[in-house]
């Protein structure tokens, strides 16, 4: 195992004109609101509330799958995220449609339970049918330099998978500096992620281009290191379709355009989804 406590020191300066440069200099699309569609397809559609119920469940579902039949040639999102306990629901509403289910597990949104409990919330959620998890990291040890310990969850969760694809989320307002956001991209790379994902959005900041670039970056270098390919979900905030654009922009400059599709870039939203609609309508009438 990788000695985490190496990670080389990142400058948060530095990430900062990095991220506004590659901003500013980033190709611009002829074709906008195809981005703007491509964009709607990416999406996990959100509804991660104290409050949720079945009847919001099974309305976030219908909203989900309701996008391909509008008159205007769009896509349906990507996937569908909800607590463990609508997981079931889900899954019956949205078969055939090709919209994945995906669930949050293993005490989202701290990360503060014993690790027995998360591995059996994440079972309960891949047996009900959830097809992706979305763990939060254990902020907690992880600031305490248990970095190792931080590795061993995350293995272990993605042992308990199974055949689902798992996101690990870093709550990068949390973390604080660049070089944290480095080290925890890090740790949960190696111990065998399918997605690195920015936030829960459950805290400020959530996601911001500047730990996107970091996550991105540590990606690339993984992937020149292992050959390993893994997907970014940036989430937390991004409601509009500006916001949405330059997270798009940040991967293709830094992946490459092949990562551009719903098995390798995901947007979590629970707002975004109705905004972009109305820009690809705006954007084909200009």
């Amino acid at each position: 195992m990788t000695d985490f406590t190496k990670t080389p020191a990142v400058s948060d300066d530095e990430v900062r004109q990095r991220t506004e440069k590659l901003l500013q200099d980033a190709r611009k699309e002829s074709d906008l609101a195809k981005v703007y569609a491509d964009l709607l397809g990416f999406i996990d559609l959100t509804t991660l509330e104290g409050t949720d119920t079945k009847k919001r469940v099974g309305e976030l579902c219908s909203q989900a799958a309701s996008y391909s039949a509008l008159p205007d040639g769009l896509p349906n999102v990507a996937a569908v995220c909800v607590y463990p306990p609508f997981v079931a629901q889900a899954r019956k509403l949205l078969q055939g449609s090709g919209i994945r289910v995906a669930s949050v597990a293993g005490a989202f949104p701290s990360g503060q339970s014993p690790l027995f409990v998360k591995m059996a919330e994440v079972r309960y959620a891949v047996d009900e049918g959830a097809e992706e998890i979305d763990m939060v990291i254990s902020r907690g040890k992880f600031l305490e330099g248990e970095y190792n310990e931080v590795y061993d969850e995350i293995a272990a969760i993605r042992e308990a998978c199974k055949d689902a694809h798992l996101k690990v989320i870093l709550e990068t307002g949390e973390l604080k500096t660049a070089t944290n956001v480095r080290r925890a991209s890090e740790i949960a790379l190696e111990a065998g992620c399918h997605f690195l994902k920015t936030s829960t959005g459950k805290v400020k900041p959530a996601a911001t281009p500047e730990a996107m670039l970091v996550m991105l970056e540590a990606i690339r270098d993984h992937h020149k290191k292992t050959g390993q390919m893994t997907g970014i979900k940036p989430a937390g905030g991004i409601s509009d379709p500006s916001t949405a654009l330059s997270y798009y922009r940040l991967t293709r400059e830094v992946l490459g355009s092949r990562r551009l599709n719903s098995k390798w870039f995901r947007i979590g939203a629970s707002r975004l989804a109705g905004s972009l609609v109305e820009a690809i309508r705006n954007a084909r009438n200009a």
